[in-house]
C-alpha cells in the first residue's frame, strides 16, 4: 500500500501514465464529461472532495506546463480562479467561454469529478516534463 500521495489506484495510475502535452480535466460535480473520456469519479457528497483538495493532490504528482479555464470564472468564481493561479504561478494559461471549455474537454485523456458545488470550478491541465 502507498504511504503518501494519491491513494486512489485509478487516479494514481492515470497520472503516472501521462505523456508530454496530455490533457487532464478536474471538474466540479456538474461538469459534463464527454462520452468516451475516462472518468475518475471522486465525488462523495456536496463539497467532498473539494476542487482545491483535488487540484492540490494532482499538482503534487503531475508536472503542468499550461492550463485552461472558463472566462466565466472572472465574475462567478474569482476566488477559485485566484487559487488556481496561486497554485500554478508563472504557468501560462488561457481562458475561453465555458461552452468552448466543455467542447475542448473531449480532448482530455481523463477527467476527475469532484464534489465541488461552486460555479465554473473546472480546469484543464496540460502535462509538462520534469526535465
Amino acid at each position: 500500500m502507498k504511504k503518501t500521495g494519491i491513494l486512489n489506484a485509478d487516479l494514481s495510475y492515470l497520472i503516472a501514465a501521462l505523456g508530454h502535452k496530455d490533457l487532464v480535466m478536474i471538474g466540479d460535480a456538474g461538469m459534463p464529461i464527454p462520452e468516451g473520456v475516462t472518468i475518475v469519479d471522486l465525488a462523495l457528497t456536496q463539497g467532498v472532495p473539494s476542487f482545491k483538495q483535488v487540484l492540490d493532490a494532482v499538482l503534487s504528482e503531475m508536472e503542468v506546463e499550461y492550463y485552461f479555464l472558463a472566462d466565466e470564472m472572472d465574475d462567478k468564481n474569482p476566488l477559485l480562479k485566484a487559487y488556481v493561479g496561486e497554485q500554478l504561478p508563472e504557468i501560462e494559461h488561457e481562458s475561453m467561454p465555458h461552452d468552448d471549455l466543455k467542447r475542448f474537454s473531449s480532448r482530455v485523456k481523463f477527467a476527475i469529478r469532484t464534489g465541488e458545488f461552486s460555479p465554473y470550478a473546472n480546469v484543464i491541465l496540460r502535462a509538462g516534463v520534469v526535465f
